[in-house]
């Protein structure tokens, strides 16, 4: 019996024909070396193919290298990225777990603090920054992102896509959201594993969560003004 102290995880991502049978033949050839796959995320689909991650343990590291073999002998499929995961991801989880950070933020400072950290850390990206497009400013920062005046310009180009609604567009290696009825936007850096549509509208997400919570916390912090004035 296997134990559960050496069991080990990864999150492999992968293209795959979009056709019946193509992940099962992939799940197939990751049990011929004894992995178990415990979750699976589509994260794009298009063009006859799909790229999804799938969450693998192994009950050794040292068949890593096996299991990459067998996969790419599947025909069809490419493997993008692999990388352990010290814990079983839980993108559900994730998701709530940052809509309470956000929703919980009494202050704009506070809020967008939030909104990085949770966006650095649930994308996994290199740097994660807040950044106030019209003034140019860095308001908030999780690694070392670019210049301030470079976020503004980026997502400033950005919009002009006929795609901004999703907040899809730009480079792979980058991602941004704005945040609705303000001038602020977040975005994220992350090399060597593109950012998919679904990480995207995951950050949309985020980003309009973070911004109906911003109205409210300027609203709150105008009542007391306005409970003052004379009638």
């Amino acid at each position: 019996m296997r134990s559960l102290w050496t069991v080990q995880t990864f999150i492999v991502r992968m293209w795959v024909p979009d056709r019946p049978g193509a992940l099962g033949a992939v799940a197939s050839r990751i049990g011929a070396v004894r992995g178990d796959v415990v979750g699976i995320e589509i994260l794009e689909r298009g063009a006859g193919r799909a790229v999804d991650e799938l969450v693998v343990q192994l009950p050794d590291a040292s068949l890593l290298g096996l299991l990459i073999n067998e996969i790419t002998e599947v025909d069809g499929v490419d493997v993008e990225d692999v990388r352990p995961s010290p814990d079983l991801p839980d993108a559900r989880l994730d998701a709530l777990d940052s809509a309470a950070v956000l929703v919980g933020a009494v202050s704009t400072a506070e809020l967008l603090r939030g909104l990085v950290v949770c966006a650095h850390r649930v994308f996994e990206s290199d740097w994660a920054a807040a950044v106030h497009v019209e003034d140019r400013l860095l308001v908030a920062a999780e690694g070392s992102p670019p210049p301030p005046a470079w976020l503004a310009a980026f997502v400033a180009g950005s919009r002009s896509s006929a795609r901004v609604a999703a907040g899809d567009c730009g480079p792979d290696d980058a991602a941004w959201s704005v945040l609705e009825g303000t001038a602020l936007a977040v975005v994220l850096g992350r090399r060597g594993r593109p950012f998919r549509a679904r990480e995207r509208r995951q950050l949309s997400s985020l980003a309009r969560i973070a911004g109906l919570r911003a109205a409210e916390v300027v609203a709150a912090a105008a009542a007391p003004t306005a409970a003052a004035a004379p009638v």
